[in-house]
């Protein structure tokens, strides 16, 4: 595929994977960095274990991802869920983390601990999410896969949902990468080809409560170390190419328990109120770059400007036509950008909703 000076030779690592391990148990320990990627490493366990309360803290060096100084470096890693790992296979697992600092509080970068909270506290209203995470695939050259070399394909409109060549790129990737999500129990939904060629999405949902944030860092996490293997690189830039190329988004798709009953139809517009009135205080937890992309043009409403209607892509918040009808369901709320962090997005929905942590309960943190 993409032509890259890294040296990965899958076919050769196949035979070292079937190894024995004599009972041993290889763990993968995944946590979100001060840049909002994804880091990892790997812990020897003497066995297999049956939950994540199982395992042992952890830790790294906070001054190599952005998490803590040099003089304090050391950041701690608390497991909080695990998946089948798809890579490695038999017992060993991925560990999905939270970041903490020594003096036993969550580390600035650690928005899972206050999202975890607010979900836990409203867990009567059982908020389901559904987020549609699309992605770009770049060669090594930071250049968009399968797009001429210095060049421009022909304009958008044969791409989206396409099959065939010439207008789709790397579809193998995003088989592997769905088959490993499927293997590992990530709540992945569907996949498609993106409206800009070499653009993809993939839909992870509905889950209920903070399981929508774990779930979907480790589907990034595993579209990441799938493409490892390709020599492409992967971005959740809201912009990756200016111009009239369509961005890409993190489109959140909210329903709660009263949503999704009879009538609920005034529960979702008593929700959309509540929006409009912090559209700022959402748009600044929504993603890096998020203005390049939230211009009113190419399906997205502006920045600037709250707005919502009934089968509207150029709005901030859509009904489907479809729940309209019913009268109950759900909402999309299309102004997060790809690169947003879904603990932030859905922590934040959550408490524009229904309201904040009680001041007693913040202090106790």
């Amino acid at each position: 595929m993409a032509e890259s000076t890294t040296i990965s030779n899958t076919e050769n690592l196949q035979k070292y994977l079937k190894l024995d391990q004599k009972g041993n148990v290889m763990a993968e320990y995944i946590w979100i960095d001060g840049s909002n990627g994804v880091r990892s490493k790997t812990k020897t366990l003497s066995g297999p274990v049956k939950s994540y309360k199982e395992l042992p803290e952890w830790n790294f060096d906070g001054s190599s991802t952005g998490q803590a100084p040099g003089d304090n470096s050391d950041v701690y890693i608390r497991p909080v869920a695990t998946f089948p790992d798809p890579f490695r296979g038999g017992d060993n697992i991925l560990v999905l983390c939270e970041t903490w600092d020594p003096d036993g509080s969550p580390n600035k970068y650690n928005y899972r601990h206050e999202a975890a909270r607010l979900m836990e506290a409203n867990a009567q209203h059982k908020p389901w999410f559904g987020l549609e995470q699309e992605y770009t695939l770049l060669g090594p050259d930071g250049w968009p896969y399968g797009w001429p070399k210095g060049g421009f394909p022909g304009p958008q409109g044969p791409y989206y949902c396409a099959v065939g060549t010439g207008k789709v790129y790397c579809r193998d990737i995003v088989e592997a990468h769905y088959k490993a999500c499927l293997y590992a129990g990530v709540k992945i939904a569907g996949i498609n080809a993106e409206v800009m060629p070499a653009q993809w999405e993939f839909q992870v949902g509905p889950c209920e409560g903070i399981e929508m944030g774990d779930h979907l860092w480790v589907a990034r996490f595993l579209l990441h170390r799938v493409a490892e293997e390709f020599g492409v690189v992967i971005t959740f830039s809201p912009k990756p190419i200016p111009g009239d190329w369509n961005g890409a988004g993190l489109h959140t798709n909210v329903s709660t328990e009263e949503m999704r009953n009879e009538g609920g139809i005034k529960h979702i517009e008593a929700a959309i109120e509540k929006l409009a009135k912090r559209h700022e205080e959402h748009i600044a937890v929504y993603g890096e770059g998020n203005h390049e992309r939230l211009t009113g043009k190419h399906e997205t409403g502006s920045i600037d400007q709250f707005s919502w209607g009934v089968a509207d892509r150029g709005a901030s918040i859509r009904i489907p036509r479809s729940c309209a009808k019913d009268g109950y369901g759900y909402f999309e709320d299309r102004r997060p950008a790809s690169n947003a962090d879904p603990y932030q997005i859905t922590g934040i929905m959550v408490e524009t909703i229904f309201g904040g942590l009680p001041e007693e309960n913040l202090q106790k943190t």
